[in-house]
């Protein structure tokens, strides 16, 4: 083949590509950046936590190893309030989450609560959280019934991963353009160096994390294998690949049997791992089974090694490790989950997450700079319609989780259903900034008034996080209540970054005298 006729060949491919690269992103940018940006804040979710429940404000674990007979079971009864126990499980303490963390399923419904490493119950929290709202937002969009979410997030996560190889191929002088990146001149220039540069310098990252993310949903919105296997008994499949075990309710009723000898042998069996959440299935009943996840802060896989003891007696019922297969499987949501308790890890997660939303929106950007370009002042409907959306779903991402950050510290601890009002009001900014957005693109979109928004109310959270918990910044250095530090250096950062950026882009929007003068003269 002739070097003429292989630089065709290249050329070819390259244009070829540049169309579904170019169409993945403005057609699906906006979900994109939802997953990224609530990806990115997942990998926080501990700490966000922490920062929404100040009644979860207790200092480190210091006291060693709860005891579940004398600290958890107790209480289970008490979130229960007089109901009749059908499961229940609880979340253990550790170095990110200092409280026990209930959940408990009866006969007229879900009961959960929170209560301190020696028994004490916490007033109810009000609101769902990172962990609860933000996280499942980035994984299933709330959408799971008849798993819509999780087939939506699985198609967006392969046009993501087409977008990335067929950048890499349009893109000839990727390692050039890692060192290149133009701030100044025209705008277009520099929206397509930042693009370029924060796709090619955390490339890696977003192909790993789109894989394994792909991975992960992969058995739920492809299911024909099991069915095919296990002729559709999809609980039996589990039970194989995972170690599970189950068995029905016999009707008759027996006592737990002590909690601590079970997890002493769990930990036995794991080599000195140590338990992380405890499940009793089949409360109070003879055909009672007790499971055990390992906690997987030591190591990058996620397997939690689940042990599952008779409820009765004590006695070790299922316990196997898993196959190679199943290994690779639990490696790669590993990767993916990072629940690894690595903090220099954990931050390079959370940074090149925002890297990618990055990626996405200036990649949004210049698409529609490119059409303003081309079409004059009137580039039309299609132009409206992706700047509305790409100023919704950056800007008015960012006002949505804001404004339910603030709703966190500003509704009353008595409000009826008070955490399904702050995720009203996160929904109601982020629609209201969309259709601001949308009546504004006609003219132009309204990042600056968008940005001023992300600035005031970030400040503000930041503040009244201080006046309605009393822990300013000099206070939580003196507890060393890093995480709820953290939160609001980071909510200051943003306030001062984005009424920067309000201040560039309304000088950008107000002509000068001279240009004035310039339009005058020709008049």
């Amino acid at each position: 083949m002739t070097k003429e006729r292989r630089k065709l060949i290249t050329s070819a491919l390259r244009a070829a590509m540049l169309w579904p690269h170019t169409w993945t992103g403005v057609a699906l940018g906006g979900l994109l950046m939802l997953i990224f940006f609530m990806g990115s804040l997942a990998v926080f979710a501990s700490e966000i936590d922490r920062w929404m429940m100040p009644a979860t404000r207790i200092g480190a674990v210091e006291t060693g190893p709860v005891s579940l007979d004398r600290a958890a079971v107790p209480l289970v009864e008490a979130i229960a309030a007089g109901r009749a126990v059908r499961d229940w499980y609880v979340q253990l303490p550790n170095e990110r989450r200092p409280v026990m963390a209930f959940r408990v399923r009866t006969d007229s419904g879900n009961a959960a609560g929170m209560a301190t490493a020696d028994g004490r119950l916490l007033a109810p929290v009000g609101t769902l959280g990172a962990g609860s709202f933000f996280y499942p937002l980035h994984y299933s969009l709330l959408l799971k019934a008849g798993f819509v979410g999780y087939w939506i997030v699985c198609f967006v996560s392969v046009a993501m991963l087409a977008g990335l190889i067929s950048g890499v191929i349009i893109h000839a002088r990727i390692f050039k353009d890692f060192f290149t990146f133009r701030s100044w001149g025209q705008i277009r220039r520099s929206l397509l160096d930042l693009h370029n540069l924060a796709g090619v310098l955390i490339l890696p990252f977003h192909l790993m994390i789109t894989f394994t993310g792909i991975v992960i949903i992969l058995p739920i919105v492809l299911p024909a294998g099991v069915h095919a296997l296990y002729d559709g008994d999809v609980q039996r499949f589990y039970d194989d690949a995972l170690g599970n075990y189950s068995r029905p309710r016999s009707g008759i009723s027996a006592p737990l049997a002590p909690l601590d000898p079970m997890v002493a042998e769990a930990r036995r069996l794991w080599g000195g791992g140590e338990p992380a959440v405890v499940f009793v299935y089949n409360a109070g009943d003879a055909a009672s089974v007790v499971r055990i996840n390992r906690d997987t802060g030591d190591r990058i896989s996620l397997d939690i090694q689940p042990v599952f003891f008779d409820g009765t007696s004590g006695a070790l019922l299922n316990y196997r490790r898993p196959g190679p297969m199943v290994a690779t499987h639990h490696v790669l949501s590993g990767l993916h989950f990072a629940a690894f308790e690595h903090w220099p890890l954990r931050w390079l997660y959370f940074l090149s997450g925002l890297a990618g939303c990055v990626l996405i929106g200036t990649g949004m950007l210049y698409w529609m700079e490119k059409r303003r370009v081309a079409h004059g002042r009137k580039p039309g409907i299609g132009w409206g319609s992706v700047a509305a959306l790409a100023c919704g779903s950056t800007t008015g991402l960012l006002i949505a989780t804001l404004s339910m950050l603030a709703a966190n510290r500003l509704l009353p601890a008595g409000v009826p259903s008070r955490e399904l009002a702050e995720v009203g009001v996160f929904f109601l900014a982020w629609i209201g900034s969309a259709i601001q957005a949308a009546v504004r693109t006609r003219s132009d979109p309204p990042w600056s008034a968008h940005c001023a928004a992300v600035a005031l109310l970030a400040g503000s959270c930041a503040v009244l996080n201080w006046i309605t918990t009393g822990e300013h910044p000099l206070r939580a250095v003196a507890l060393a209540d890093w995480p709820v530090l953290g939160v609001d250096v980071a909510l200051a950062l943003t306030a001062l970054a984005a009424w920067h950026v309000s201040r560039r882009l309304a000088c950008r929007q107000t002509p000068d005298l001279s240009t004035l003068m310039k339009v005058t003269d020709h008049g």
